[in-house]
């Protein structure tokens, strides 16, 4: 009998311990952003978390005149970028390659929602923004074009997004902005910022939402 009592111990100490360490969710990948650090205490314990920002609730017309609000989209991966429907220079290429990478994401499409912000409302409203689709040849149902306030959009690019946007007399057609294709997490946490004018990035981008929905929410995406 002398020997059983370090055996039960033993197994309680192993139960104990199986309980009570945390789990440690696998991520697909890395946030990105500013970020606070928060020190917490817990039965003694200190840790300290690195706390990365959310995209905030926004609300813009569609290219339907559809008022939409960042809270129907929930549960959904963003693929998002800012664009002007009459830009000279970056913007063909990159409405080109998130077209392509719209195509590519067919058999995933359920859980994507693209999403192309215009930073010259005035001129870009749902006709013109429709005019620009049909331009285009886009034909996806999961790809919003959104018109809204040009000072909100420029800070929703530049402080969540983090691409840059932003109205510039000497940038061609008046206007200054990233070529980038940004990767926002069914939590909305940006999870990646792609160069939208160069293939090899896109398809980097095509591989990465497969990974993001594979690993963390157990979605199989892997066949492309």
């Amino acid at each position: 009998m002398k020997y059983c009592v370090p055996l039960i111990v033993l197994f309680i100490l192993i139960s104990v311990s199986c309980e009570t360490t945390p789990e440690i969710k696998q991520r697909a990948l890395p946030f990105a952003g500013n970020f606070n650090v928060v020190i917490s205490e817990t039965n003694g314990v200190q840790s300290i978390d690195s706390v990365y920002p959310t995209i905030p609730a926004f609300q813009y017309l569609n290219q339907d005149s559809v008022m939409i609000k960042s809270k129907q989209m929930k549960g959904k991966v963003w693929i998002a970028n800012f664009f002007f429907s009459n830009c000279p220079s970056i913007c063909p290429p990159m409405t080109s390659q998130m077209k392509r990478l719209n195509i590519l994401t067919n058999d995933i499409n359920q859980y994507l929602q693209f999403m192309s912000f215009s930073i010259d409302p005035s001129r870009d409203n749902p006709t013109r923004l429709r005019e620009y689709i049909k331009e285009n040849g886009i034909q996806a149902k999961n790809w919003y074009f959104f018109t809204g306030n040009e000072a909100k959009t420029h800070r929703l690019g530049v402080d969540n997004f983090l691409v840059h946007a932003a109205s510039d007399a000497v940038a061609p057609g008046g206007f200054a902005h990233s070529d980038g294709l940004v990767l926002v997490d069914r939590e909305g946490y940006v999870r990646g910022i792609y160069h939208g004018t160069i293939t090899e990035e896109v398809d980097q981008l095509n591989k990465d939402v497969r990974k993001l929905l594979t690993i963390e929410y157990g979605i199989d995406c892997k066949k492309k």
